[in-house]
């Protein structure tokens, strides 16, 4: 959406005949989470829960159960670390249903987040009306995706030659995401609570994904992706 450009306008609630009691929003934007949360309450829904970062947004959804999740896929140092909560609650729960919520338009990026576990994706410049369908859809078991995404996505899993990001696992993303920022690869294990090793690992092998030799030129496409990944 930037972050504020949903208009969320008081009203009477849409009817809906199912949707959920309770969810859970997880943005690291104050205005994006009060935004969802003033739709969500003008749609009829009892509890909100809120979370700024992935642990107390895995933690909340440990002890709530909420009905819905709905999930930013970037949080300020972890780079793309939404991809990895929403793993670790379907893993949680394999019935969860989760709305991300995001500003990202890539379908390399989407098309992740679905593989993850997610149901649907609605971007964050969309109006209170598209997010309410994808809302309402999701709540239901539905996947969601608008047109346009749904047609970039289709595009991309259906060309002879993927984007070279496609080649990527959600794991390799985070880590380039993560690299985009400086990081090094001691820090980057930290972030992603995972051993230097596997970070070792993991840019070996976008090397020979992307086809460059060294790590300063995969840096450099982290660097030149940083619009679309951060």
């Amino acid at each position: 959406m930037s972050e504020g450009r949903l208009s969320f306008r008081g009203g009477a609630p849409r009817p809906a005949p199912d949707r959920p009691t309770t969810i859970l929003v997880i943005d690291d934007h104050p205005i994006v989470t009060q935004g969802v949360r003033r739709l969500a309450e003008t749609a009829g829904i009892r509890t909100v829960h809120e979370a700024a970062d992935i642990v107390s947004g895995y933690r909340l959804f440990h002890r709530h159960r909420p009905d819905l999740v709905v999930a930013d896929l970037s949080f300020r140092d972890d780079g793309l670390s939404g991809l990895s909560l929403i793993r670790r609650i379907r893993a949680l729960d394999a019935q969860a249903r989760i709305l991300v919520f995001s500003m990202h338009a890539d379908p390399v990026l989407v098309s992740r987040a679905l593989e993850s576990g997610a149901l649907g994706f609605v971007l964050k410049d969309a109006g209170p009306d598209a997010f309410l369908e994808a809302f309402d859809a999701v709540s239901a078991g539905r996947g969601y995706l608008p047109h346009a995404l749904a047609t970039d996505v289709a595009m991309l899993n259906r060309s002879a030659r993927p984007a070279p990001l496609a080649t990527l696992s959600s794991r390799e993303l985070q880590i380039l995401s993560l690299m985009s920022q400086g990081k090094s690869y001691e820090a980057i294990a930290s972030a992603m609570a995972v051993s230097y090793r596997t970070v070792i690992n993991a840019s070996s092998s976008m090397r020979k994904k992307l086809g460059v030799e060294s790590r300063a030129a995969l840096v450099q496409i982290a660097v030149n992706r940083r619009a679309t990944l951060r």
